[in-house]
């Protein structure tokens, strides 16, 4: 047996007629779409419903597996302690599937849990579930990380092979909103990325392009605020070297939040749909046309991170650089990407070497092992890597905030010995208020404590 069928569903708390009190009423596609893919599953007679969620236990490296032989959870969290789900955990799989990615170095197992009672992730779907089976079912609860696409894809081909290797009709279910940026008066607000990416996902979830899936733009996803974009990577790996049909049965979103329902059917094996292998050589291929077009200034904080990252020594400087690099000092930013998310930075306001081409060496190696929001750079990082080089002019003092443009100008705040700093035109900062909150609170700065302002301009190398 294997995946016999999978879903992509959301999970508003409000779609429970016991929560919603009528405002369910304004969400009944999604209700009867919900019904429908339901029902559609419970026919399969699956043994064992595997279900990804956002709001089970998260960690950026590693996926949890949730433990033990049950769960149960509440709607506690939304004032109705009334409705409980419980849930019997498919212990034997969850085993077999945690051996299988130690097996293959894939970070998932059983460490870590925070909270051993089902999130409302995982109960919706059961609410809507449970009623229409013909016969009880285990769960195996897995919770997200912040990995990239083609690991989430990886950790899906595990729970197929695991499926297969234990002779289980499987039921996989999606569970994640779409964007929460869809309305000036929605609980999240508005953001011009948050009906892209609506539109982009149901347009692949609705064709079953996983390749469009796994590489929609990280700068739009966290510009809409999305919450299940990356389990529907795990649904997609699943998938690996399948024909998929694939329904789209619904998408709204009147509270501002997107809600999109689609049911998903494999139809047998298609060798060209090896969409891990497809997306490994598209990120391959794209990482070398930035290294063919990348400047002096990216390629020193490149091969200066890369050389102390292998040898944990300092990169001489090449006797080849630019005049510029060699004859002028200016404080500089080095930043470093990972599959679109940031993954170091660091920088200089004012020099401190004695030339350029010294602080992009020095700033580079510091990004990559000594910010201290993310772990030492390791050397199988290193060829997915991207890098920017903000060149700073010299910070002025300004008596407002309306001598500010996001787009043009860094922003400085400071009190007494406390500074944020905030470099100008970053994707999702679009109001001077929001790049001036953001250097406040990274400057660990009140929102109502009294700041001096500079602004400063870039010339960013990438």
């Amino acid at each position: 047996m294997a995946v016999v069928a999978a879903m992509a569903v959301p999970h508003p708390p409000i779609i429970l007629p016991e929560i919603g009190r009528g405002e369910e009423k304004k969400i009944v596609r999604t209700t009867a779409a919900y019904g429908e893919v339901m029902r559609r599953a419970a026919a399969l007679e699956p043994d064992t419903v595997v279900i990804t969620s956002p709001h089970a236990t998260m960690y950026g490296d590693y996926f949890h597996i949730s433990p033990g032989k049950k769960a149960v959870g509440d709607f506690s969290a939304f004032r109705c302690p009334e409705v409980k789900i419980e849930a019997a955990y498919d212990d034997v799989f969850s085993k077999a599937l945690a051996d299988a990615c130690a097996a293959d170095n894939l970070p998932a197992g059983f460490l870590g849990e925070r909270e051993p009672a089902l999130d409302h992730g995982t109960m919706i779907p059961l609410y809507f579930l449970q009623p229409e089976l013909r016969k009880p079912v285990k769960v195996v609860r897995i919770g997200l990380s912040g990995l990239g696409a083609d690991v989430h894809y990886r950790l899906g081909e595990k729970i197929a092979e695991t499926a297969e290797k234990l002779g289980r009709r499987v039921i996989f279910i999606a569970s994640g909103d779409l964007s929460h940026k869809l309305k000036e008066d929605g609980p999240y607000g508005f953001a011009k990325e948050g009906p892209v990416f609506d539109e982009e996902v149901t347009k692949a979830l609705g064709a079953a392009d996983f390749l469009s899936l796994l590489t929609i733009s990280p700068e739009l996803a966290e510009g809409a605020a999305e919450c299940g974009l990356r389990s529907f990577w795990i649904m997609a790996g699943a998938f690996d070297c399948q024909m998929v049909h694939a329904e789209l049965l619904a998408h709204e979103g009147p509270f501002g939040v997107g809600y999109g329902v689609a049911y998903f059917t494999p139809e047998g094996r298609d060798d060209s749909r090896d969409i891990g292998r497809q997306l490994i050589e598209k990120e391959a291929n794209d990482i070398a046309a930035i290294r063919e077009h990348e400047d002096a200034y990216v390629r020193l904080a490149r091969e200066s991170l890369e050389t102390f990252v292998r040898s944990h020594v300092m990169m001489p400087l090449p006797k080849d650089l630019p005049e510029d690099l060699q004859d002028r000092r200016a404080g500089c930013f080095v930043s470093i990407k990972k599959d679109g998310r940031l993954r170091g930075c660091i920088g200089t306001l004012a020099p401190g070497r004695r030339n350029l081409a010294e602080e992009i060496l020095c700033n580079a190696v510091s990004a990559g092992m000594h910010d201290p929001r993310f772990p030492q750079v390791t050397p199988e990082e290193l060829p997915r890597l991207v890098y920017d080089v903000d060149v700073l002019s010299e910070p002025e003092p300004i008596d407002s905030p309306k001598a500010l443009d996001v787009k043009r100008y860094g922003v400085i705040v400071q009190n007494g010995e406390r500074r944020g700093v905030l470099l100008p035109d970053l994707a999702g900062v679009d109001t001077v208020d929001e790049q001036i909150a953001i250097a406040r609170r990274k400057g660990n700065i009140g929102a109502k404590e009294k700041v001096t302002l500079w602004r400063f301009e870039v010339k960013r190398h990438v």
